[in-house]
């Protein structure tokens, strides 16, 4: 054997005598303090005794968690992600006491509920202790990825890393908009991002659609159609259903009629992995993936990501303290932030706490241990969601200091891929992107006292609660904690509640729509002037509100805008819309085309409202609970970024803009051919999905489509 090899092992010894020194210390330390665990006998023992007792109890726990601990979860597939959580620490509770149970002269016990504690600590601790030699000894990590790249490489039969092509990796960071990530660069939050930006990578701005939110940006990019998605929630009259789009249900639906549109199965159907995502790809791999959240079998269950990463006992007590610690940084944040007055300022008392801690900890860290292990495995595609920063913009605001601090954790995440990347069994292009940016404002609520259901139903002069209820936030963690707890959705759970001659009015951020359940079609301004007169009035000249998109009988679509500092209102025919004029002064370069668009949809809302904008401070007013907003026009949400290596080619031609999550599906596709070649025929792709549902497809008309 090499000097090397013989450095190598003698430092990972090293390196368990230590983890097993500090282990035996912990639990010597703890049997003093506890009064329910002893590892001594009744007529007490010297220290030298207490010491080999603990340390043979201590080798016996670091073994079976070693090698049990993964029997153990697998045996717990059933069970809900976030339950399996809990029962970690019962779980590692069982094994100290069998541990104990091992020990040759019986000296070892403890009561069950104090081995819960032992276990939970002493693995807390061997785990700080491991994390910190390996800082300690960068090198010895990097060989230990080394060594698992070249043993996957020979696996595969390739013993040259270069031989292969390239694979490529598509992180998506939640809400993070093209000017939130310029500034965060420059204030040095995201000293990795820095550096690729100044040697490495090209920054690129796109233009989302009218309805700039998860649901519809994600269809496009991973599926190529964005095709009637009016927003993140909307009203189907033929079928009396609403549409949600981080609805499990729902997401399978808008997956299966984008497959069905554009005939292909999705950006990643050569050997792809789709990590915490609304809608799959195509991916073969899935984990966390909201569409799949419905699928039997343990191979395609969306929740299969979390086991994985469960299973490793050093995992679940690292994440659990960190989500308990997240859990008191927020309730923290919010008290400080109530105590100081600071507005505007949205409730963040309730669970919010706890889907926060959920998002910022407990599913970055399964994505990213996923992608971790898809590169190392030597996927082609690699497409993963981090919700982070969205889910705590919405309600910190998208410029506070709270989702600062978001914004430096993840370019720590992103660190870490980067270098787990130079030891992968292939090289890998890893490319950043956004799928919308956030806004901020007061509420519509928090702005006037009334929200928009309110006000429509005051301009249909039906009564209004002395109360404004609260629209309920439709941010995306939500409906991942709802999956991870396995609480599957009932048949007709999103049926429209309340009589049919009521409007039905839901929100995506500062979009509104308004539809009259009881007609078939989709209302014209005429019959709606003829059932509420006030109606359209009352809505277009509030000054909480930018527009109005209805259609006439006499001039097709109209956009009607305007208020009282406009003198009036002002109704323009959609195809005599300009940007920057009439009713969208001072709306971005844009939005005429994205409002026209939205009017060509089948499911387009009776009326479709847009809050204003105030161009000067960037602020709309959201029609949910939310001071950090998105899902309409004005202000950064609709300016999401593309991070790209320069060694790819150029998104679009000097002076071109890149526009629509359709357009941004096209760019990556030809990024997967340059690195991997031609994909998959759709054929293959139809197959996968015909075999593994839910997507029953008509392949005669896909392949009539496709050809």
């Amino acid at each position: 054997m090499s000097t090397g090899r013989w450095r190598t092992a003698g430092s990972a010894l090293m390196r368990v005598v230590v983890v097993w020194a500090v282990s035996t210390l912990t639990m010597m330390v703890l049997a003093g303090i506890l009064p329910d665990f002893q590892l001594k006998s009744a007529g007490g023992d010297s220290v030298t005794r207490v010491a080999l007792t603990a340390a043979w109890g201590a080798g016996a726990f670091g073994l079976l968690s070693a090698l049990v601990w993964p029997l153990v979860v697998r045996a717990f597939l059933l069970v809900p992600a976030l339950v399996l959580g809990l029962l970690v620490f019962f779980l590692n509770g069982s094994l100290l006491l069998i541990a104990l149970s091992l020990i040759p002269s019986g000296r070892g016990a403890a009561q069950p509920e104090t081995a819960v504690v032992v276990a939970a600590v002493m693995s807390a601790v061997a785990s700080a202790t491991s994390t910190a030699l390996a800082v300690r000894d960068d090198n010895a990590y990097r060989r230990r990825l080394s060594r698992l790249a070249d043993r996957r490489r020979r696996r595969r039969g390739d013993d040259d890393r270069g031989a292969e092509p390239p694979g490529t990796v598509f992180l998506q960071l939640d809400g993070v908009g093209h000017d939130v990530l310029r500034r965060a660069v420059a204030d040095g939050l995201m000293p990795t991002v820095a550096g690729w930006l100044a040697d490495t990578h090209r920054l690129t701005p796109w233009r989302t659609d009218w309805s700039s939110q998860t649901g519809a940006s994600q269809l496009g990019i991973l599926h190529g159609c964005t095709f009637d998605v009016p927003a993140f929630r909307w009203y189907e009259k033929e079928t009396g259903e609403l549409m949600v789009s981080n609805r499990p249900a729902s997401a399978v639906e808008l997956q299966r009629r984008a497959v069905e549109r554009t005939g292909d199965g999705g950006l990643l159907t050569v050997d792809g992995a789709s990590r915490g995502n609304l809608f799959s790809g195509g991916a073969d791999q899935l984990a966390l993936v909201l569409s799949m959240a419905a699928r039997r079998g343990r191979r395609n269950r969306s929740r299969a990501g979390y086991f994985a990463y469960f299973s490793d006992p050093a995992n679940s007590v690292r994440t659990a303290l960190s989500f308990v610690a997240e859990v008191g940084r927020e309730i923290g944040q919010s008290t400080r932030a109530r105590l100081r007055g600071e507005t505007p300022r949205v409730r963040r008392g309730g669970l919010y706490p706890f889907i926060r801690a959920f998002a910022t900890v407990v599913e970055r860290d399964v994505v990213v241990a996923a992608v971790l292990g898809d590169m190392l495995a030597g996927r082609t595609a690699v497409y993963a969601d981090l919700v982070a920063y969205d889910e705590v913009a919405h309600h910190s605001g998208p410029h506070g200091r709270d989702a600062r601090q978001v914004l430096e954790r993840l370019d720590r995440s992103i660190a870490l891929l980067a270098k787990v990347a130079e030891h992968a069994p292939r090289a890998y292009r890893i490319v950043l992107l956004s799928d919308h940016g956030q806004s901020p404002g007061e509420t519509f609520a928090g702005a006037y006292g009334l929200t928009l259901k309110d006000l429509v139903r005051a301009g249909c002069g039906l009564p209004v609660p002395r109360s404004a209820g609260r629209t309920k936030s439709g941010a995306e963690a939500r409906a991942a904690v709802r999956v991870a707890l396995h609480r599957p959705e009932r048949a007709g759970q999103e049926r429209r509640p309340g009589p049919a001659s009521d409007p039905v009015v839901l929100a995506s951020g500062n979009l509104g729509l308004v539809s009259f359940p009881d007609t078939v079609g989709r209302l014209s301004r005429e019959e709606i002037d003829a059932r509420h007169p006030a109606l359209l009035r009352t809505l277009a000249s509030h000054p909480g509100i930018g527009f109005l998109l209805v259609r006439s009988e006499e001039h097709g679509a109209v956009v009607i805008g305007g208020g009282p500092e406009a003198g009036g209102t002002v109704e323009v025919p959609i195809a005599e819309l300009a940007d920057g004029e009439g009713p969208l002064a001072g709306f971005a370069p844009g939005a005429a085309d994205a409002v026209r668009r939205t009017d060509t949809f089948p499911h387009a809302a009776d009326v479709m409202v847009n809050s204003m904008y105030d161009p000067a401070t960037g602020a709309v007013h959201a029609f949910e609970e939310q001071i950090g907003s998105h899902g309409g026009l004005g202000g950064e949400q609709g300016r999401p970024f593309l991070l790209s290596p320069l060694d790819l080619s150029a998104p679009v031609a000097d002076g071109a803009e890149l526009v629509g999550a359709e357009q941004v599906h096209r760019v990556l596709r030809r990024w997967l051919r340059e690195c991997s070649g031609p994909q998959v025929p759709v054929e293959i792709s139809l197959s996968r999905m015909e075999a593994e549902g839910p997507f029953p497809v008509d392949r005669e008309e896909l392949r009539d489509k496709s050809a």
